[in-house]
């Protein structure tokens, strides 16, 4: 592969590890970037959990003082581990790794964002609001939403209003 194909996929999942702390899916993240770098070598990966523990506690809660500089800093660090691993790897055990690290951005990419199923219905009486679905405040989140099967929502009275499926505020 190319250095500049490798320098992105590593830059890429320092993203990915730091988008993932604090979320549901750390857990996940955490154990399949610790088993990538780690090789298959079981003290490596415990390792490599311990690296990754740090990084969770160097995020969780957010720090005092620049949150950006400490965010960089953590996914530079997670940059460079992947980016060391794919240098010293040849042929199709690059390629392999290579598409081990797209597959955790697919799992993320796929994860994130807001979802809503299957929903109860939603009524506003006299002046109130109601959605039966997601509300997004500006820059909640991440990554797209997606409702299925939202139920009724219903509004009466003046200045009520209702929605049903996905409101970008």
């Amino acid at each position: 592969m190319r250095i500049e194909e490798l320098t992105a996929l590593a830059t890429e999942g320092g993203r990915a590890v730091v988008r993932a702390v604090g979320t549901a899916f750390w857990p996940v993240v955490q154990r399949r970037a610790a088993e990538l770098v780690g090789r298959g070598d079981a003290e490596r990966v415990r390792a490599e959990i311990v690296r990754l523990d740090r990084t969770a506690q160097a995020l969780t809660p957010p720090p005092s003082g620049d949150a950006g500089a400490e965010l960089a800093r953590q996914e530079g660090l997670w940059a460079g581990r992947f980016e060391a691993l794919l240098d010293r790897l040849e042929g199709t055990e690059q390629y392999g790794v290579a598409a081990e690290l797209r597959a955790l951005f697919e799992f993320l990419a796929a994860s994130s964002g807001d979802t809503a199923i299957d929903t109860g219905n939603a009524t506003a009486r006299d002046g109130s609001s109601a959605i039966t679905g997601i509300r997004n405040a500006s820059g909640s989140r991440p990554g797209s939403s997606k409702v299925a099967h939202t139920g009724d929502a219903e509004a009466s009275g003046p200045g009520s209003s209702a929605v049903t499926g996905i409101v970008n505020e």
